[in-house]
């Protein structure tokens, strides 16, 4: 429904704002960091959120995600070299998008209905967003279309290395 929230606070249900700093980068005002040794922790986290996710039944899934999931991972480290103090700092952004819904097929009406079609236009906005990335020809990059493409907007463009996973299914 295009609105945010996070999933790891103590309201999973309160709505967050997308704001951007003086440097142009864009976070979530309020949104809980933790600080981890190690992957199992990392896991157990990933986990909690999971739980916090809304789902709705619909005709095609008995347990439809009704939003789309991001989970960011930074990633720093610091080491002496040659007597200098070395930082280095990386970020993963994990992505469980939402699938795209056909009304006809979901049989979705209601509340239902309504985050169907953001899910659709926020996917549209992504595909939007890396059409113009892959083309090259494009002078503006359309962002701002979606809180998705802004919150994703730095891991798109730029000096990045974006990989994506799809899971499909065999199934018509």
């Amino acid at each position: 429904m295009e609105e945010i929230r996070d999933l790891l606070g103590s309201n999973a249900t309160e709505k967050k704002e997308l704001k951007e700093n003086e440097r142009g980068e864009v976070f979530v005002k309020n949104l809980s960091t933790l600080v981890v040794k190690d992957s199992n922790q990392i896991f157990k986290i990933m986990e909690k959120g999971s739980k916090n996710r809304t789902t709705a039944y619909t005709d095609m899934n008995a347990d439809s995600s009704r939003s789309h999931s991001l989970f960011l991972i930074q990633i720093e480290s610091e080491e002496t070299v040659n007597g200098e103090q070395c930082f280095k700092a990386g970020k993963l952004n994990l992505v469980d998008l939402a699938g795209s819904e056909r009304q006809s097929k979901t049989n979705a009406t209601g509340i239902r209905l309504e985050e169907a079609k953001k899910i659709n236009l926020s996917l549209t906005a992504l595909g939007n967003v890396i059409s113009c990335l892959v083309d090259g020809k494009s002078a503006h990059i359309p962002y701002r279309d979606s809180k998705l493409t802004r919150l994703l907007q730095d891991s798109l463009g730029g000096n990045t290395k974006t990989v994506m996973i799809a899971a499909c299914s065999p199934a018509d």
